[in-house]
């Protein structure tokens, strides 16, 4: 028996220095948090976390595609001293409890160094203390909820403009821009739309604006003409319109009979797409509305093509957040190569060095500058602004707008 027993204890501890390799080197003994380790023939996991399966599951699948195609480029440009990279998706159906469970088994890897998500706002909240705790940056490239930067995380950073970002851009652009001083708010009463009509009054009247009308109508019905009529009646020179393409196509097809011909329709980014400009045509000319989809440039066709060609599906086509995932990915790796080290055969990549690289990012990408304030909010470009003009053969298209 004693043999046995001094037997045991020689092959616990041989498995224990194994597994230690003689020790940390000083600057992942140094960190708080310890350090990512990778070794030689494994890879550097980006997680991400969303809906991949289910109703909403063409947002995981549009997101982690937009990541995946900045993931192959860099690999194929090298790597990291050698290691590459690869996006491990996790399915959470978007719901907060499987955003907590996914988070902690995320945190429970050596390899992992970041988050690229989570991509629901719900879900983002729940992982965020488990996150927090491990010391795993997160850069989200769609949970828009506002107050999930107002809750103290050294971790949590986000690439999508929030909705009280946008309310505040489009306040600015309607008054600074477009000198209107007298605007009607029109919502859907949802949390949605009804808040960003709130931030877009409270904006306005801060610059020195009037707004002469605020306005619920109620999601679902085929004719908004009456409250058009109420709202026309207060002589506005814009209307913003706060919630979904369905009752936005709905009120601007009735918008000159309701007696708003020549008042501007300013939407935001639950009006703007295709299917907009497809069911309104000639009747929508001149509206305008925000979106997260990034004015066309080289880079972003040359984006364009390959998430084409490689996925048979054009950019955008999922969801508004095919870019932003390409810009997330891009700007965890970038924080990656700023803080990793190799010593022997081995990564490594400091925890707590990698947070703040993520909060000091300083990125220029497809949907503009990248830059994080204090609090994690990156989108330091904000949204792009859409107009509808004539396609020239009796319809509508989207353009950037342009003064």
């Amino acid at each position: 028996m004693k043999k046995i027993g001094l037997l045991f204890v020689v092959v616990l501890m041989a498995l224990v220095f194994a597994s230690c390799g003689g020790g940390l080197p000083e600057a992942c003994e140094a960190d708080p948090l310890g350090c990512a380790v990778v070794e030689q023939g494994e890879t550097v996991k980006i997680g991400m976390a969303g809906p991949m399966l289910g109703d909403y599951a063409m947002f995981g699948q549009d997101i982690s595609q937009g990541a995946m195609i900045a993931i192959n480029e860099f690999n194929e440009a090298g790597g990291l001293e050698g290691f590459e990279f690869a996006l491990v998706a996790e399915d959470t159906g978007g719901a907060p409890e499987q955003g907590a469970a996914v988070a902690s088994k995320f945190v429970t890897d050596d390899t992992m160094v970041a988050i690229a998500g989570h991509i629901f706002s719900g879900e983002t909240e729940a992982a965020m203390p488990i996150y927090e705790d491990a010391g795993f940056p997160m850069m989200s490239p769609s949970a828009t909820n506002p107050p999930l930067t107002t809750l103290g995380s050294s971790v949590f950073n986000r690439l999508a403009f929030t909705d009280a970002v946008q309310a505040k851009f489009a306040a600015e652009m309607l008054f600074n821009d477009l000198g209107m001083t007298k605007l009607a708010l029109v919502h859907d009463g949802g949390a949605y739309g009804q808040g960003l009509a709130e931030e877009v009054q409270k904006n306005f009247e801060a610059l020195g604006g009037e707004v002469v009308a605020f306005e619920a109508i109620t999601v679902g019905e085929a004719d908004y003409s009456a409250t058009l009529a109420s709202v026309a009646a207060k002589d506005p020179e814009a209307v913003y319109f706060g919630g979904y393409s369905a009752e936005g196509i709905i009120m601007m097809n009735q918008w000159v009979q309701s007696g708003l011909e020549g008042v501007l329709f300013f939407g935001c980014d639950g009006t703007y797409g295709v299917e907009f400009t497809q069911k309104t045509g000639a009747n929508s000319i001149g509206a305008l509305a925000a979106s997260l989809v990034p004015p066309d440039s080289a880079e972003k066709t040359a984006f364009d093509v390959i998430y084409q060609s490689t996925f048979g599906l054009q950019a955008g086509e999922l969801s508004a957040f095919t870019w932003s995932a390409y810009d997330t990915a891009w700007t965890l790796i970038e924080a990656a190569k700023s803080v990793a080290f190799v010593d022997g055969d081995t990564l490594y990549i400091p925890r707590s060095q990698m947070v703040a690289a993520v909060r000091t990012t300083n990125y220029n990408g497809l949907t503009g500058a990248v830059v994080c304030d204090a609090f994690g909010e990156c989108n330091a470009s904000g949204p792009t602004f859409y107009e509808v003009v004539s396609d020239g053969a009796g319809g509508a298209v989207w353009v950037p707008y342009t003064k």
